[in-house]
């Protein structure tokens, strides 16, 4: 190449115009937008009023990564901020958000993403192509003390590179087939470089040093509907709606939707006050999900004066991880024998039948369902066996029976394991496990911890046994609850400190398979292996919603899609709205005790 080449070419490159882009952009690519997928929103829907509603414990951080991040919270600060593009909850196509559009590259790496040029931060600040890159370097920092973000973004996302002012590339590590390259790229969201500007650095990676600290109550610009706009501290948080204006508008599918101008959290630790304060008329829905709440206690005054609707709605959520967690690390639970009888002496059909009405199902994997051929369907969950356990028991020393009915082995320790869990409202479900477990000579002792103390208190693998349920992606991801490089660290997902070389291989093979078949059975595969540990005993799902809400919240004509997690949830779907007329009308009636008619709707579209 001589001299003459060499500075055009470095002219354009600084001019960043039309022809550089040209240069960088394949010819040959295919522009996506699936702009005609359906509209799963309300044209009748009013924009304004503040929605009430509570947590049951003040985060410990308002950062999205990093210690402690990983809590309940997160989702507040993250659920209703773009992805560059998003499934659509009817047809599961993938439908723009951040991205206008999108095209896949032919070396099965790279897919280019046109931004929508409109979008900004909460702080009026545009959002680049250099926030993406941030966003990168960022989650592979050491200074944000998250192991489980530098290595999925070291070794899953190659980079991010910029084609222009609104077209970036962003590549994975391994090809991968067009499915699973959109699942492994699509959420890297943006993060606002100019709000993260460090002033210690001395590794040189672009981020504070003392990231952890200096951020921990420090909200970041929101690239979505709705910012963190006031806190008091220990008591309540405010979001505010960046307005009718907000660039996410002029995008069909956000369209009537987000639609309450504040959402007031307040702290209220106890359920049952909170269910006062609902009733009261002080927050505007509430979470009917649980039996005793949907059949006895949802009965009151202002349900029979038609003050209070009641909704209970179908999905087809795919269900994730969960149920009892064991963790390996803890003396005694490294051996097999025990697990298997702790899954025999864990009486969870009972408990749904007893406990919760019968209204829960049973899940059959630990690993979840829902995946399509994804999922092993093999698999079954074990029943409850007092006899089988008390087998187990005694093939791992525990022969003996103690005079309070608990099995002790040569040594004279006990049988006795801790299980943590995080609601008082589950008390009853997890004292009933306590009760049946006893048949087997199998003591299990309360450890209830509060709110997000609890998810920290596992995330630090504290417990010995976990109840508690995981969400998942359409398709299963499996590194970071059973890879060896997470198993006995704080801070990660592995939450039952399994790992073997045999699951490290099949857990790395499944990641870098591109042909779907294949990989489908080496998810198969890895699900069989787990099951066979014996380290999560399936608990339940809830292929439902159920909430109670005050007559002045409205709901589409439609109001369920296949992925509605929870009707009145201001961040997720968020498809309903307020009707100041109907809550001035509402207040006014229960002045004059003028009484409606008991309103309660089931949408039935999407039960399985």
């Amino acid at each position: 190449m001589n001299k003459i080449t060499l500075s055009v070419l470095a002219m354009v490159s600084m001019l960043g115009g039309a022809f550089a882009s040209a240069a960088q952009l394949p010819s040959d690519l295919e522009w996506i937008s699936n702009a005609d997928e359906p509209i799963f929103a309300s044209e009748n829907a009013q924009f304004g009023g503040t929605f009430r509603t509570y947590l049951q414990s003040f985060p410990q951080t308002f950062r999205i990564v990093g210690p402690d991040s990983n809590g309940s919270f997160r989702q507040w600060l993250l659920d209703s901020r773009p992805n560059l593009v998003r499934r659509h909850p009817i047809t599961y196509k993938w439908i723009p958000e951040l991205a206008d559009e999108w095209a896949y590259g032919n070396d099965n790496k790279s897919i280019y993403f046109r931004l929508n040029p409109k979008a900004q931060w909460s702080d009026g600040k545009p959002i680049t192509v250099d926030d993406f890159k941030f966003a990168l370097q960022l989650m592979r920092s050491k200074d944000i003390i998250a192991p489980w973000y530098n290595n999925y973004y070291t070794e899953q996302v190659d980079s991010v590179t910029e084609i222009d002012k609104h077209t970036i590339v962003i590549k994975s590590v391994q090809p991968k087939n067009r499915e699973d390259l959109m699942t492994t790229l699509y959420d890297i969201q943006p993060r606002p470089a100019h709000f993260y500007k460090p002033k210690v650095d001395k590794n040189n990676d672009g981020v504070d040093d003392n990231f952890v600290r200096l951020y921990n109550f420090k909200a970041e610009p929101s690239s979505g509907p709705y910012y963190v706009d006031k806190v008091k501290k220990g008591k309540s948080i405010r979001f505010k709606h960046v307005g009718k204006d907000w660039w996410g508008y002029s995008n069909k599918y956000y369209k009537n939707r987000y639609n309450v101008e504040k959402i007031n959290i307040k702290v209220i630790r106890d359920q049952d006050i909170a269910q006062k304060h609902f009733e009261k008329g002080d927050l505007d829905a509430f979470g009917l999900v649980m039996p005793s709440l949907w059949h006895d206690k949802s009965n009151s005054k202002p349900y029979q004066n038609g003050y209070i609707n009641k909704f209970w709605g179908f999905n087809q959520l795919p269900q994730g991880s969960g149920g009892v967690w064991v963790n390996t690390a803890k003396p005694h639970l490294n051996d097999l024998n025990v697990r298997k009888g702790i899954a025999h002496a864990i009486d969870f059909d009972g408990m749904i039948e007893k406990v919760l009405r019968g209204d829960y199902m049973r899940k059959p994997n630990g690993l979840g369902v829902g995946h399509g051929e994804y999922t092993n369907s093999e698999i079954k969950a074990d029943k409850f066996d007092p006899q089988l356990a008390a087998e187990y028991f005694s093939q791992a020393g525990f022969e003996k029976i103690g005079t309070d009915g608990i099995r002790v082995n040569s040594k004279g320790e006990r049988l006795s394991f801790a299980i943590t869990y995080s609601a008082t409202a589950h008390t009853p479900r997890v004292a009933y496990l306590k009760e049946q477990a006893k048949e087997a000579g199998l003591e299990l002792t309360l450890n209830l911890v509060d709110g997000s103390s609890a998810f920290k208190y596992v995330l630090e693998k504290k417990h010995e046994l976990s109840f508690h349920n995981m969400g998942t992606s359409y398709i299963p991801q499996y590194w970071e609850y059973f890879h060896s490089d997470n198993a006995n660290k704080t801070q990660t997902n592995n939450f039952t400190n399994f790992s073997s070389p045999a699951l490290d291989q099949l857990i790395m093979s499944y990641r870098i398979e591109f042909d779907v078949e294949k990989k489908r059975a080496i998810s198969r595969e890895i699900q069989q292996v787990v099951a066979d540990a014996n380290v999560i005993i399936p608990g339940y799902m809830v292929p439902y919603v159920r909430e109670g809400y005050w007559r002045w919240l409205k709901v589409p004509n439609q109001p369920m899609t296949k992925l509605t997690e929870a009707m009145f949830d201001p961040i997720g779907i968020s498809t309903f709205w307020i009707d100041d007329n109907v809550k001035k009308e509402t207040k006014s009636a229960m002045k004059k005790g003028k009484v409606f008619d008991a309103v309660t709707i089931i949408d039935e579209s999407y039960k399985l």
